[in-house]
């Protein structure tokens, strides 16, 4: 399955959370539903994924983890945040660039409108 078929499934996905869920709850509470329905969608999801750091070829120890990573292709970095910041969208440009995957996904599920809070982040696709 491709980057793009992917994104089209977590898309279907986060709407369906969003509409049963609403916005206004914990992140963690998102990342689970998102979770179970990815999974539900036949999707190979892992959550919490250790992300290392490399500086200088030392491997830095580190608590940086990917909220999800589904197909080992694709992160989505999960927030319920009012507003998104610029660094969330730097964020997870960074852990593309770290991880060398070329598509994320930055969600923020405390929207009014939900596909306002939806967010694709492309490394070199």
């Amino acid at each position: 399955m491709t980057e793009n078929k992917i994104s089209y499934e977590i898309r279907g996905a986060i709407f369906d959370v969003y509409n049963e869920l609403g916005p206004g709850l914990l992140e963690s509470v998102y990342q689970s539903a998102l979770l179970f329905e990815l999974i539900e969608r036949g999707l190979n999801v892992k959550s919490e994924v250790p992300l290392p750091v490399v500086y200088k070829e030392k491997k830095l120890e580190l608590g940086y983890r990917l909220d999800l990573l589904v197909n080992d292709l694709v992160i989505i970095e999960i927030k319920s945040v009012e507003m998104l910041m610029n660094v969330h969208h730097k964020q997870l440009l960074t852990y593309l660039k770290l991880t060398g995957l070329k598509l994320g996904i930055l969600v923020n599920f405390n929207e009014d409108q939900i596909e306002e809070g939806i967010y694709r982040k492309v490394n070199g696709l």
